[in-house]
């Protein structure tokens, strides 16, 4: 499946420091060892409908571990996926009365310009569900090979069971499963499975629904196992970081995890388990079903300046919960035209502890909030409000432009 164009990074005249994300597995900060090139992999969209700003908070939490481990020195191999065949599409597709497929690939696209529009760096491997069916049906005769596979009627499941670390991503308790297993996708009650927490790896070709040939009969990828066979082939095990909004924390993750360690025993799926926060609007989290997205292509169609909208997002740190309103956007708004003011100025206040600030808070778990309170701080006492340092710093613009660049995505 075709990405999006990356933007040029700038180089920095400095390198950052090591990279340190909060473990939702071990629930403390972890600093990142990548071996070779640092790997990523990000869980992508379902395309059925356009990219809200939950959505593109998250893409931008880890677009900007993206940054900060090309600034600390690493070549960066980061996979996405998306979700081209699944319930959600398929009978968001029956109800608007047009075909799955368009419907996919318009939303898709959609979602490209929006991430082009973001400045979010593309994934090297942008993988489809429907493209990836051969792995998919691989990794499930692996699966099978090892005793974790059952048949309920035309479907397959995967015994969790099967993974002696079952539980150690999400570190929930069994009946907090259960409350939220039926909540994600999944179907404890249904009668046939051996757990109610087996979840689902090849669903069987039901009337009006595309299926694929397979060696378990036709039918289509389970969502959990898609993941996991997707990041096993173009990363391989013990990735370094496995990202996503925290909603994929359970069951998804777990699966995902679940999967992999079976297929790969004594191997751990990713060595750290990174999760955004949800992102709100009128008092709940955005989603279709509550009819309270606001969209990034809307925004951009009513000619808001597209790094306004990044820098509203980077204000609140990647694992918070919070809440949109129209307000952070026009103060982003404004605040973008303090920079530029600052930034076209040319010298200003000394640059480099800000390049140091920024990249150290960057590092420290993607604290974009510190490294945006640095700039303002820059843009301050550039404008004149602290009083420009006697020293000032004839090429403080261009540094400034470039850190803001290449550790933040702003193109100012």
């Amino acid at each position: 499946m075709r990405s999006w164009p990356s933007p040029e990074i700038p180089v920095l005249p400095v390198q950052g420091p090591p990279v340190a994300l909060h473990d939702t597995a071990t629930g403390t900060l972890v600093t990142t060892r990548p071996e070779g090139a640092a790997r990523m992999y990000v869980c992508g969209i379902t395309p059925y409908d356009a990219t809200h700003l939950g959505h593109a908070a998250t893409y931008l939490g880890f677009d900007l571990l993206n940054r900060a481990w090309r600034n600390a020195g690493h070549e960066v191999r980061y996979v996405q996926n998306v979700t081209d065949v699944d319930d959600p599409l398929l009978e968001r597709a029956t109800k608007v009365k047009v075909d799955w497929v368009e419907l996919a690939e318009r939303e898709t696209e959609l979602f490209r310009q929006d991430m082009t529009a973001l400045r979010v760096l593309a994934p090297d491997h942008y993988i489809g569900a429907v493209e990836s069916i051969p792995l998919v049906v691989s990794l499930i005769e692996r699966l099978q090979e090892v005793g974790a596979i059952y048949r309920v009627e035309d479907d397959l499941y995967m015994s969790v069971t099967a993974d002696p670390a079952f539980g150690a991503e999400s570190r929930l308790d069994r009946d907090t499963m259960l409350r939220l297993f039926p909540e994600r996708g999944g179907d404890p009650d249904r009668p046939g499975k051996k757990d109610p927490l087996d979840c689902v790896v090849w669903r069987g070709e039901r009337p009006g629904e595309p299926s694929w040939p397979s060696p378990f009969g036709p039918g289509r990828p389970g969502w959990h196992v898609e993941c996991t066979a997707i990041a096993l082939e173009y990363l391989g095990a013990a990735f370094d970081v496995q990202g996503g909004g925290s909603d994929l924390i359970f069951p998804h993750h777990e699966m995902c995890a679940g999967h992999a360690q079976v297929a790969e025993p004594g191997t751990a799926f990713a060595k750290v388990y990174a999760h955004a926060g949800m992102v709100g609007y009128d008092g709940e989290k955005m989603s279709k079903s509550r009819g309270n997205l606001v969209f990034v292509s809307a925004l951009r169609n009513s000619d808001v300046d597209p790094m306004a909208i990044r820098l509203a997002l980077l204000r609140h740190h990647y694992r918070a919960d919070w809440e949109w309103t129209d307000a952070e956007l026009w103060d982003a708004v404004d605040t973008i035209a303090d920079w530029r003011r600052a930034l076209a100025l040319g010298a200003g206040a000394p640059a480099a502890p800000v390049v140091t600030e920024v990249l150290t808070a960057l590092a420290s778990d993607l604290d974009a909030p510190r490294a945006i309170a640095a700039v303002d701080a820059w843009v301050r006492a550039t404008l004149g409000t602290d009083g420009l340092a006697e020293n000032s710093d004839p090429d403080a613009a261009v540094t400034m432009l470039a850190l803001l660049d290449a550790a933040l995505g702003l193109s100012l």
